[in-house]
């Protein structure tokens, strides 16, 4: 597959924007990430300050609100909004949750969908119609759930049969898998080499918060920990290096304490590539 970005990246935050205005991304930072959300509707200084800076760097969006397994119909108005934000500002990689997050009102949060062929059916045709509208593909990110209602097929079963009926990409979020596999009893290592690996167009790793030796809740407010780590080594073993991503949302440190992290990222992807070589 090729990928619409390389190398390791970040999820921009306001917090240390300033830093990585009018200069070239510190190394080795290949891209970043906002939600399209946060910034579709800003004007005035900030908006313009973003936009040089999409000007100047490789921004990608992964999205919060569009609710691809939700039962109300797709906001189309939202949808063409979308689509002109992804233009203007040249995004090469738009993601969601292959979640739902809205029914007759919004839920603030990513709700379960049932692993169900029914459910199938119903979010590969919101995935094609969303595909239809924004003119460019979604990849859509496997997600943290504390519960499985409906469950008719396991999780990477559903997970694969969206794919490959929408015919859309992965988000692969590796530090998901670890959550889930801790919460659910499965095995994180079967689950990560049962995925697609021609449908993966990025990569995620974050902390969590461990609540009990049996409960991981998925924060994205701490650092990432060693059996995380592990997990995307051996993604980049069974699928290939992928463009990789560096998630931090709360608890948020330095901009050189990031990057740490980030390198650890780029460090895992140059040792994987000298293993193949």
């Amino acid at each position: 597959m090729t990928f619409s970005v390389q190398g390791a990246g970040l999820g921009l935050r306001r917090d240390f924007m300033g830093e990585l205005e009018g200069q070239a991304l510190p190394e080795p930072l290949a891209f970043l990430e906002v939600a399209p959300e946060n910034w579709m509707r800003l004007g005035g200084p900030l908006g313009r300050r973003f936009r040089a800076l999409t000007e100047q760097h490789t921004v990608n969006c992964h999205g919060l609100s569009l609710s691809i397994g939700g039962p109300a119909p797709l906001d189309r108005a939202f949808l063409k909004e979308l689509k002109a934000f992804l233009d203007l500002h040249q995004v090469r990689l738009y993601s969601e949750h292959l979640s739902f997050c809205s029914g007759n009102a919004h839920l603030y949060d990513l709700m379960p969908i049932p692993f169900t062929e029914e459910a199938v059916r119903h979010v590969a045709a919101r995935v094609r119609e969303v595909q239809q509208v924004l003119e460019r593909p979604l990849a859509l990110e496997n997600v943290s759930y504390y519960a499985a209602p409906g469950q008719e097929m396991a999780e990477s079963d559903f997970i694969k049969a969206v794919l490959e009926e929408a015919d859309c990409q992965l988000l692969l979020d590796v530090n998901n898998i670890h959550v889930n596999a801790i919460n659910h009893g499965y095995d994180a290592e079967a689950f990560l080499k049962a995925l697609p690996s021609h449908r993966i167009a990025c990569g995620h790793i974050a902390g969590h918060h461990q609540e009990a030796p049996d409960l991981i809740v998925d924060t994205h407010g701490a650092d990432v920990i060693a059996p995380v780590w592990e997990l995307l080594e051996k993604a980049y073993r069974y699928h290939g290096v992928f463009p990789t991503l560096l998630e931090r949302d709360f608890n948020i440190p330095s901009l050189d304490k990031l990057l740490a992290e980030v390198g650890e990222i780029h460090a895992r992807q140059q040792q994987a590539l000298r293993q193949v070589a």
